[in-house]
């Protein structure tokens, strides 16, 4: 039972708030990740994909209707907003923000936009070693895939593309 002297619960009069939007873009990120079959679930590699497309996702369900049902027909929006040319970072920047000035209007605890805040700080703070797509072409040949220069990257600049790709591979 849940002690209700303790603040054990989030919501209003002591229901507890479950951040199901973010849970179920979460999930439908790491399907469509698994389904690509890019990179071993247990990677960070795998977790920067995931996050940037839970991101989109949850970020772009501007209804705040998250369904099953339409998963395929939001593929196309995905799609857009992850593909190279566009300005992700500061789609997230906007929506977040949006999302909390909403919250704190409303005066109700926001538990799915403080996890998807939490993913983003990640994705911006965490770097992983990744092959520097901007070297200089004719160096040093490349024997092996491990072998040839690397560069730190924050992670969303890694998991952007490989959740864009695994939309197209779904």
């Amino acid at each position: 039972m849940l002690d209700r002297e303790q603040g054990s619960t989030d919501g209003a009069d002591g229901e507890l708030t479950v951040p199901m939007a973010w849970l179920y873009a979460e999930y439908i990120a790491d399907e469509l990740l698994r389904t690509g079959d890019l990179m071993p679930p247990t990677s960070f590699e795998f977790r920067a994909g995931r996050d940037a497309l839970a991101l989109t996702i949850f970020l772009s369900d501007t209804d705040g209707e998250l369904s099953g049902i339409r998963v395929v027909t939001q593929l196309e929006t995905w799609l857009s907003l992850t593909a190279y040319d566009q300005p992700w970072q500061e789609w997230v920047r906007e929506r977040l923000a949006e999302l909390a000035v909403g919250a704190a209007r409303s005066g109700r605890p926001a538990p799915d936009l403080g996890l998807a805040e939490e993913a983003w700080r990640w994705l911006q703070e965490t770097e992983l070693l990744a092959p520097d797509l901007n070297a200089v072409p004719g160096g040093a040949p490349v024997v092996g895939e491990d072998d040839g220069p690397k560069v730190w990257t924050p992670a969303w600049q890694l998991g952007l593309p490989l959740g864009h790709l695994a939309i197209h591979l779904f």
